[in-house]
C-alpha cells in the first residue's frame, strides 16, 4: 500500500482555527488521509473514512484524544480517554442519567427557559449573544442538573473552556490554560458527593459509585466530563445558531413558519459548523485506510468539519440549508465514543432555535469575533442588533 500524501498545512495556525474550511477542503481532496508533518499527525479528512475510523476502537484508541503528553496522561481512567472494558463501565455510568427517557422530564423546563431568555433578550431590540445566551442557558442548565454550586458554579466557563485548550499541542494556548484546568482536575480529584446538590445526576454517580458500579474513585473522572467535555462544545453550537441564522434570515423564516424544522436546522448547524475542530486517536496497529497505510503507534486527527462537508456524502455540502436533515452528521462522534451527552446537547439545542423562531422575526449581526481555540470553535462576541421581535 502507498504512504499518505503530506500537506504543509499546520492545523493550529491562527489563520486556520479561525476560518478552517479552506484547509479541510484542500486536505479532503488530497486524500482521505494526509499526513501533517508540522503536527506530525495523519489527518482523516472524508466522511466514510472518518466514520470507518471512529466505528473501530480496537486499532484508533482514544487513550491518546488530546495532542500532548500531559492532558494525556492527566486524562487517563476518564470515559474520554479510555477504551472497552474500562470504557463500557464508566460510559454506562455517564449515559445513565442522558438517555432519551431520562431527559424527558427536563424538556419542558428547558424549553421554558429558553423562551424566557430569548424573548427577553428580543424585546431589547438588541443583545449581545454570546454572554447573554449561548455562555448563559447551557451553563445554568448543567449547573442545576449535576448539582454544581458555589465556586464550581462560578468557575464553569473559565474551567470548561481551559479543558478544551490543554488538549491542544505544546502551543502558548495550551501552556496559559494548564493552570486553570489544573483547578478543574484538582477540584474533580477530591470532590465528595457532599459537594453536590442533594437528588443531582452528580449525587448520582456517587451512588453508583458505592454500589461499585464503577471502579473507586471514578465519580470525579465522570464529573469532569461533564463539565470538561459538554459545556464548551454546547455554548459554542448555541452561538453558531445565532450567527448562521444571523446571516441566513430565509433559513430563520423558513423555520418560523414550519416550526417541525427545528431538529433538522439544528442537525444542520451541527454539520455545517461542527463545535470541534479536531479530535485525537492513536493507532494500535498498522492499518490501511483509504488506499494509503497508517503506521501503528501514530497520532491521528478526525476532522469533523472536513468529513461534514465532504460532497461524496452530501449534495451541495456547502450551502446551509435548514430542510436537509444530517442525522447522519459527524459532530457527535459515531460509534461507541459517540457523544454521550448529544441528548442534552439537542434538548438545549432545539430549545433555542425553536425560542428564536417564535420570538423573532429578524436581527441582524452587528459584531462577530472569533478568537484562536485549540479545539473549540466557538464566538466570543456575537452582537445582534435591529431585532424585530415576533
Amino acid at each position: 500500500m502507498a504512504t499518505p500524501t503530506e500537506s504543509a498545512v499546520d492545523l493550529w495556525d491562527d489563520d486556520v482555527l479561525l476560518d478552517p474550511y479552506p484547509a479541510y477542503e484542500a486536505l479532503r481532496e488530497q486524500g482521505g488521509v494526509v499526513y501533517l508533518p508540522k503536527n506530525d499527525l495523519y489527518v482523516l479528512t472524508r466522511y466514510d473514512t472518518i466514520r470507518t475510523a471512529l466505528a473501530d476502537p480496537e486499532t484508533f484508541s482514544s487513550t491518546s484524544l488530546g495532542f500532548n503528553p500531559m492532558v494525556n496522561e492527566a486524562l487517563q481512567g476518564t470515559s474520554l480517554a479510555s477504551d472497552p472494558p474500562l470504557h463500557t463501565q464508566l460510559r454506562a455510568t455517564l449515559s445513565a442519567n442522558l438517555t432519551p427517557r431520562a431527559l424527558r422530564g427536563l424538556k419542558v423546563t428547558i424549553d421554558e427557559k429558553a423562551d424566557r431568555l430569548v424573548r427577553e433578550l428580543a424585546a431589547g431590540g438588541s443583545f449581545e449573544a454570546v454572554d447573554a445566551l449561548a455562555r448563559a442557558f447551557p451553563l445554568e442548565i448543567v449547573a442545576d442538573l449535576i448539582g454544581f454550586k458555589g465556586t464550581v458554579k462560578e468557575n464553569m466557563l473559565r474551567w470548561g473552556q481551559a479543558a478544551m485548550q490543554v488538549l491542544g499541542p505544546l502551543n502558548q494556548r495550551t501552556q496559559e490554560n494548564f493552570p486553570i484546568a489544573g483547578e478543574l482536575y484538582g477540584w474533580c480529584s477530591s470532590v465528595t458527593a457532599e459537594d453536590l446538590v442533594l437528588g443531582s445526576i452528580g449525587r448520582g454517580i456517587f451512588d453508583a459509585e458505592t454500589r461499585g458500579d464503577i471502579p473507586p474513585g471514578s465519580a470525579g473522572h465522570i464529573i469532569h466530563q461533564y463539565l470538561g467535555a459538554g459545556v464548551d462544545t454546547t455554548i459554542a453550537s448555541i452561538g453558531n445558531i445565532i450567527a448562521l441564522f444571523g446571516r441566513h434570515p430565509e433559513q430563520l423564516e423558513r423555520v418560523r413558519e414550519n416550526p417541525d424544522l427545528v431538529p433538522s436546522a439544528f442537525a444542520e448547524v451541527l454539520r455545517y459548523w461542527p463545535p470541534i475542530h479536531v479530535w485525537g486517536r492513536t493507532t494500535t496497529r498498522e492499518v490501511e485506510m483509504d488506499g494509503v497505510t497508517v503506521p501503528a503507534g501514530s497520532q491521528a486527527g478526525i476532522l469533523f468539519g472536513a468529513g461534514n462537508r465532504d460532497p461524496r456524502h452530501y449534495v451541495d455540502p456547502d450551502t446551509f440549508d435548514v430542510s436537509r436533515n444530517p442525522v447522519d452528521h459527524l459532530s457527535f462522534g459515531y460509534g461507541p465514543h459517540g457523544c454521550a451527552g448529544q441528548g442534552l446537547a439537542r434538548l438545549e439545542g432545539h430549545a433555542v432555535l425553536g425560542a428564536l423562531a417564535r420570538s423573532v422575526k429578524t436581527m441582524t449581526i452587528a459584531e462577530e469575533v472569533r478568537v484562536p481555540s485549540n479545539i473549540t470553535m466557538s464566538h466570543e462576541t456575537l452582537r445582534i442588533v435591529d431585532v424585530v421581535a415576533a
